[in-house]
């Protein structure tokens, strides 16, 4: 089992709940596709180094999890279509 960490940019437009939801279904997809979230970051809200969509601040998270090697490809996959997330980067940690 590899470590990976998931960064994911969500929209700030969305209340609270949305946002929830939105991390869920990315913890779901990790879990769907093999790997265990080992824990999750929550920055908030932070400006967004160039705006992207119009939007000038977005919320940050950050996911960790222990996958084999195709589950991030698979997560990054589905992630990319979710309307809610602005940008993600996915990549595995050294030990």
């Amino acid at each position: 089992m590899n470590k990976y960490e998931l960064a994911v940019i969500v929209s700030a437009k969305l209340e609270d709940e949305e946002r929830a939801a939105t991390i869920e279904k990315v913890k779901e997809y990790i879990t769907r596709f093999g790997g265990t979230v080992t824990g999750v970051d929550e920055w908030g809200k932070k400006r967004l180094a160039y705006e992207i969509q119009k939007m000038k601040e977005a919320f940050y998270y950050f996911v960790q999890f222990e996958s084999d090697a195709n589950c991030p490809n698979e997560v990054e996959q589905n992630v990319r279509i979710m309307e809610n997330v602005v940008r993600y980067l996915c990549v595995k940690k050294e030990a």
